[in-house]
């Protein structure tokens, strides 16, 4: 793996992030890691991919700079008021540990459970 120089990679960057957005971008460095407009935070090898994919298409205006991956949102079914009010075991089938395993399977197919 090559070393790649800090000054020309945000230099190249800038000059991408600006032909894209048609504003400079807000970099702030902290500990090897850079954070691009308040976004997450993200390597020197990201931002130079980034640049990199940002010049081949400079006609596509508001391009968002994040990960290429992003997260799954866990969205938490909400129990109605009755039924915690009528007692501490309910009927309901819901079961947090089969919600988690059948989440992280939808992400990763063919995940198993670690027992």
């Amino acid at each position: 793996m090559s070393k790649l120089d800090k000054d020309s990679v945000l230099a190249k960057f800038t000059a991408a992030y600006e032909a894209a957005n048609g504003k400079a971008p807000i970099i702030e460095a902290k500990g090897g890691w850079y954070t691009v407009d308040g976004g997450k935070n993200i390597r020197l090898a990201q931002l130079e991919e980034m640049a990199d994919s940002m010049g081949a298409a400079p006609t596509l205006k508001k391009q968002k700079v994040e990960e290429p991956v992003k997260e799954a949102k866990i969205e938490k079914p909400k129990a109605p008021a009755k039924a915690k009010a009528k007692s501490k075991k309910s009927a309901s089938s819901f079961s947090v540990k089969d919600f988690y395993t059948k989440q992280i399977q939808d992400i990763n197919p063919g995940a198993k459970a670690p027992r």
